[in-house]
C-alpha cells in the first residue's frame, strides 16, 4: 500500500501563508497590531497627565525618574544576557522574563523624565523618529546615566546572576512600596505594577539562593564567592543622593536611606536559612565621592552600552 505525503502548500502556495490572515503585516493590508515587529508603538504615557505637581522641581523629578530607569534599563539588559544561557530552558524563560519587566519598567520611567523635563532628552537629527524613551536609552553616553554600579558589572556564573537579583529585587521592591504613594500618578501607577513582578524576581532569586546553598559543595562554594563579590555594590541602593532626598520631601519620591531596615531584614532571613554569613566588607567606594547616581560608572558599563547602542547609534533616523 502506497502512502503520499501531503503537500504543506497545495492549498495555500506557502506554510507560512496561514500566519498572513487577519494580520496586518506591512505592505500587506490588514491589522498589524498582533505582530512584535513593522508597527508604530504608541507613546508609554499617551492618555496619562504628566503634568508636574505643585511644588515639585522638574528637574529634579527628570533626574530622579533616570535613575530608576537607568537602574531597570541595565538590570534587563544583564538579565537578557542569560537568554540561550541559563541552566536549563525553565530558568531560561524565567530571567528572560524578569528582563522583559525591568525594560517596561525603564520604558515607563524614561518617557515620564523626558515628559518632566524634555531638556534630558539627547538632541537628534530633526529627521530621526526616535521617541524620547529611545533616545534616553540609545544616545546618551555613560557619565549620562545615573544606575548604581551593582546592575552594570558584567555577569558570571549562576550563582552570580542569583546574588546579583535577589539583592537588587528586594531594594526596589522595598522603594516602589512606598512609590505607590507617589504625588505624582505616573510614578504611582508604575510602582503599584511593578511590586507584583519585583515580588516574584526577589522570590525567585531567594529560592534559588537557598537552594544553591544547601545544594552540592561547589554550588555552595559558588553561590558564597558571588556574595562576597557583589556584597559592597549593595549599600550603594540604600544610600540617599540629593536629588532622591528633594523628590522625597517634596512628596513624589523615596529616600532609599529608610528602606535599609526592611531591606537588610529580609536579606539577612534569606542567609540565615540558607546557613550563609553575612560577608564583612565595606561599600565600595566612589571617585571623589561620586558613584553611579552622579554617572561615575565601572568600565563595565562603557562596554554594555557600546553594543546595546550600536545599530541605533549607527542608524539614528532609522525605523524598525
Amino acid at each position: 500500500m502506497s502512502h503520499s505525503t501531503p503537500d504543506p502548500n497545495a492549498e495555500t502556495g506557502s506554510v507560512y501563508d496561514g500566519l498572513m490572515e487577519h494580520h496586518d503585516v506591512v505592505g500587506m493590508g490588514g491589522d498589524a497590531s498582533q505582530w512584535a515587529f513593522g508597527t508604530d508603538f504608541e507613546d508609554p504615557l499617551a492618555g496619562v497627565d504628566t503634568t508636574v505637581p505643585d511644588g515639585v522641581d522638574p528637574a529634579a523629578l527628570a533626574a530622579y525618574c533616570l535613575m530608576l530607569g537607568d537602574d531597570a534599563l541595565i538590570m534587563s539588559h544583564r538579565l537578557s544576557e542569560w537568554c540561550s544561557n541559563a541552566p536549563d530552558l525553565e530558568e531560561d524563560i524565567a530571567l528572560a522574563n524578569a528582563a522583559l519587566d525591568l525594560l517596561g519598567q525603564a520604558r515607563l520611567l524614561l518617557a515620564r523624565a523626558a515628559a518632566a523635563d524634555p531638556a534630558v532628552v539627547p538632541e537628534l537629527p530633526e529627521a530621526s523618529p526616535v521617541p524620547a524613551e529611545d533616545a534616553l536609552a540609545f544616545f546618551r553616553d555613560p557619565d549620562g546615566f545615573r544606575n548604581v554600579r551593582l546592575v552594570e558589572v558584567p555577569h558570571g556564573d549562576f550563582a552570580h546572576v542569583v546574588v546579583r537579583l535577589l539583592v537588587f529585587s528586594t531594594a526596589r521592591l522595598a522603594v516602589l512600596q512606598r512609590l505607590t504613594e507617589s504625588r505624582d500618578p505616573v510614578l504611582a501607577a508604575t510602582a503599584a505594577k511593578g511590586i507584583k513582578e519585583l515580588t516574584y524576581h526577589r522570590d525567585y532569586a531567594g529560592r534559588w539562593f537557598l537552594t544553591l546553598a544547601r545544594g552540592t559543595e561547589e554550588s555552595r562554594r559558588r553561590l558564597v564567592a558571588a556574595l562576597e563579590e557583589l556584597w559592597p555594590l549593595y549599600p550603594e541602593l540604600l544610600a540617599t543622593h540629593p536629588v532622591e532626598a528633594e523628590v522625597a520631601a517634596s512628596g513624589v519620591g523615596v529616600d532609599p536611606s529608610g528602606t535599609a531596615g526592611e531591606v537588610d531584614a529580609v536579606l539577612d532571613q534569606v542567609l540565615a536559612v540558607s546557613g550563609v554569613e553575612r560577608p564583612e566588607r565595606g561599600a565600595l567606594a566612589g571617585v571623589r565621592g561620586r558613584t553611579g547616581r552622579d554617572g561615575m560608572h565601572t568600565e563595565a558599563l562603557s562596554r554594555l552600552l557600546a553594543e546595546m547602542q550600536v545599530v541605533a547609534r549607527a542608524h539614528p533616523e532609522g525605523q524598525w
